[in-house]
């Protein structure tokens, strides 16, 4: 019975750091520097850099970095923001968390983000944000959706959770807006010991103002500027994530590899493949093929040993939670489709040669019959 190749291989990422991860945990514990704490801080600095940011704040989660990032630009009832109907629902979340209204606008083909041409037939006067998501760690098209805003007078946040380290036009993104936001789930690229995220920006009164409303709305210990909430990182995952930082341009590379050795074995299959823009480094935090017997291929996949994941099988327009909105079927006709066709192969800089091929071969099998 040949080997099964999971999705997703994380002990294969843990089993070289263990020791260095036990020894900064031992550290964090020792120091008893539970909620934020000197890990934290070290590792905000080195992920600003990493970003080429002033200012790195950390989360509990993305989510929570998503909603303080539209409150810093004071978006609330009435507001409305534009983002994509095909990611995960958090960035739609951070929407609703301040009672603004999410407003889609359909993806484009090639790349799954949102797409430019589209964002400015959805601009009302009550527009405030476009918010755009870095999907599969490929970047957004931003210099035309930065223009948009310009001329509108809008912010742009950039939803990085899946872009750790991509770049656009030879910068990485998290710059590029107000501000951008980052996921450390455990599956990401750089992924903590449970639940973490950071906000990074260059504005000093929005990273200020982002520090207090993580800690209850307080700069002071028991004074209270205004609402806050309880969103700190941990200490333990601010170690976790200081061990593991340093080896993320490795494994960037390591995804990379993967990707275009996937483009080697996969090109003769019917299966449609994900492209790089020519614009764009991508990070390759998935792996997503398209066919119209998406359902099928899983199925076979999976009783052949292989891991693979669906990922928004429902476009958020369509989801029961945001009814209310009022779209229907077929607002947003690539977004639907990609839903219907996308399937995720294993992807992990670990994945060898070997798996690789046999993960084709399957793909291929398939097809023969």
């Amino acid at each position: 019975m040949p080997e099964k190749i999971p999705y997703l291989d994380l002990p294969a990422q843990i089993r070289p750091l263990r020791k260095a991860i036990d020894a900064a945990i031992a550290r964090n514990l020792d120091a008893c520097s539970f909620c934020l704490g000197p890990d934290v801080v070290q590792f905000e600095q080195d992920f600003a850099k990493f970003c080429g940011a002033e200012h790195c704040i950390a989360f509990n989660s993305g989510t929570s970095a998503l909603h303080i990032a539209l409150l810093l630009l004071r978006v609330g009832p009435g507001d409305e923001v534009i983002t994509t109907p095909y990611t995960f629902v958090a960035t739609s979340w951070a929407i609703s968390y301040v009672n603004a209204r999410p407003v889609y606008v359909d993806i484009d083909d090639a790349t799954f983000n949102l797409d430019p041409k589209r964002i400015e037939k959805a601009i009302t006067p009550r527009t405030k944000v476009i918010l755009p998501v870095h999907l599969y760690g490929h970047p957004v098209e931003l210099d035309p959706i930065l223009a948009i805003a310009k001329q509108h007078n809008l912010a742009v946040v950039e939803d990085s959770a899946q872009a750790h380290g991509a770049k656009y036009r030879g910068k990485r993104v998290g710059t590029f807006g107000a501000s951008a936001c980052f996921s450390f789930y455990p599956g990401k690229n750089l992924g903590a010991a449970g639940e973490g995220g950071a906000l990074v920006t260059n504005n000093p009164e929005f990273a200020k103002r982002a520090r207090a409303l993580r800690e209850h709305g307080s700069s002071v210990r028991y004074f209270h500027d205004e609402v806050g909430f309880n969103y700190r990182m941990e200490g333990m995952q601010g170690a976790v994530l200081g061990v593991k930082l340093p080896h993320l341009n490795t494994w960037t590379a390591g995804r990379q590899r993967v990707a275009q050795r996937y483009a080697e074995l996969l090109s003769d299959t019917p299966l449609q493949l994900p492209t790089q823009a020519s614009w764009a480094e991508s990070v390759w935090h998935l792996y997503v093929v398209r066919h119209p017997q998406r359902d099928g291929l899983k199925q076979h996949l999976e009783a052949n040993g292989v891991g693979c994941a669906l990922h928004y099988p429902l476009p958020l327009h369509l989801q029961t939670c945001y009814a209310n909105l009022g779209y229907q079927t077929g607002a947003f006709p690539v977004s639907e489709k990609a839903a219907r066709e996308c399937l995720s192969l294993p992807i992990y800089p670990e994945l060898t040669d070997a798996q690789l091929q046999r993960v084709a071969a399957v793909i291929k099998e398939f097809f023969a019959k």
